[in-house]
């Protein structure tokens, strides 16, 4: 099994070095839009990286005057893999439009970067240039101790952005752990832990574990304000200090959000989960009525929980959120009008428990149908719950049962009920 991580690092770029690497950013998106039109001309989508590589490749160099052929397969790619994305969502009733490379960054591999324990070789549109690595203590509790200079993990390649106005490089690397570790071990045959995303809770677990949104609506309504004052100043002064406030404002929420993840790893863990299901973050935003903070909020947190999980043997994984809010997770039955606010009461059986709590619930049932397998062929057995684990077939286990079963201990939390 692999572990991935995401190491963030500054480099010092003179104003020479620069230019090129704006130029750098500006060829690249143009070569992959190129690749997008050329994928969506004609009555059908080009997905297949071979058949773009093969009608781009020769154009795109010559129409960027040689731009470095390693770039060119990595903008390719990044185009193939966006126009896969809209393909999907059209085959799940989704609306999707042709997309529009404009974020500003540049794929690199070992073919276009070279790695080196003080500073980085990156291919630019004209030749290559080095820059420094701007770096903390790399002895100290860092990410760059942890992952990029320690001999555990493998460099694979990296992102190169244009953020606050200085060059990051985020840097990937990977390990490889053994597929017996006792981590993993534990959690094999074991259950999902499902996991539900709104506005008021922030998240809540199947295991009935509430993250309240009141924190971040706090601080994200404190940080408009900040800004919204500073615009009315108007000077250059306000300006530079309407960047300092979204700085401040992102670090705070990265570390609730490091925090909210720690504990979910933590509660899948102490459960003897092996699985982490979410639903599917395309469209939450509109689901739940969230702001764009909120949807950049719910995308961070499973990137945490997703890489934090796998250091344990345990996968994140996201599933259809359809009808999770409105299906009653005791009988199966779905209406619109068995939720109301933060009450869920089925029409049907009378079932009644918190709203968020009934739909965490769903999300995991909701993997298990999608991957239950039968047997003892490594597939989940059942969603964990505050009081026990109820199986695909509606079946519930005391935590009596369950630790007989599993060896695990499954405490209940009288709050919510089952």
């Amino acid at each position: 099994m692999e572990v991935r991580r995401t190491v963030p690092v500054t480099l010092e770029v003179d104003s020479d070095d620069a230019a090129l690497l704006e130029d750098t950013v500006d060829t690249f998106l143009w070569s992959a839009q190129y690749v997008v039109d050329h994928a969506f001309h004609g009555e059908y989508v080009t997905t297949s990286k071979t058949t773009l590589d093969d009608e781009t490749y020769e154009d795109v160099r010559e129409k960027t005057d040689g731009f470095n052929g390693g770039l060119v397969q990595a903008a390719r790619n990044k185009a193939a893999e966006a126009c896969k994305s809209v393909v999907a969502r059209w085959k799940n009733g989704k609306k999707a439009s042709k997309p529009r490379m404009t974020s500003p960054h540049v794929v690199y591999d070992h073919r276009t970067a070279t790695f080196h324990d003080e500073y980085v070789s990156l291919a630019t549109v004209d030749g290559r240039i080095e820059a420094d690595y701007v770096l903390p203590d790399r002895h100290g509790d860092t990410p760059h101790a942890e992952y990029l200079f320690s001999d555990e993990y493998e460099t694979t390649g990296a992102e190169l952005h244009r953020k606050h106005g200085e060059w990051q490089l985020h840097i990937h690397c990977k390990k490889e752990m053994e597929s017996d570790t006792p981590e993993q071990a534990a959690t094999e045959n074991g259950t999902v832990l499902g996991v539900d995303l709104g506005v008021n809770n922030l998240t809540v677990t199947s295991t009935g574990t509430f993250w309240t949104g009141d924190e971040f609506d706090h601080w994200r309504r404190e940080y408009e304000n900040r800004r919204g004052d500073l615009q009315e100043c108007g000077t250059r002064w306000a300006h530079e200090n309407i960047q300092s406030v979204g700085r401040k404002e992102e670090g705070r929420f990265k570390m609730t959000l490091h925090r909210i993840s720690n504990e979910i790893v933590e509660e899948a863990r102490d459960h003897g989960c092996s699985v982490i299901a979410f639903e599917d973050l395309t469209d939450i935003r509109e689901r739940t009525g969230g702001s764009w903070g909120h949807k950049w909020a719910f995308n961070r947190l499973y990137e945490y929980v997703e890489y934090k999980a796998a250091e344990y043997g345990i996968t994140a994984e996201q599933v259809d959120p359809e009808n999770t809010s409105r299906r009653c997770s005791e009988c199966g039955f779905t209406h619109p009008d068995n939720r109301e606010g933060d009450l869920f009461e089925c029409l049907k059986c009378g079932y009644k428990n918190h709203a968020d709590y009934n739909a965490a619930k769903n999300i995991g049932l909701r993997y298990l149908r999608r991957n239950q397998t039968g047997g003892d062929g490594g597939a989940p057995l059942g969603v964990r719950l505050n009081s026990g684990m109820v199986n695909v077939n509606g079946e519930y286990e005391s935590p009596a049962d369950v630790s007989a079963r599993t060896g695990v201990h499954a405490e209940s939390h009288p709050f919510t009920g089952g």
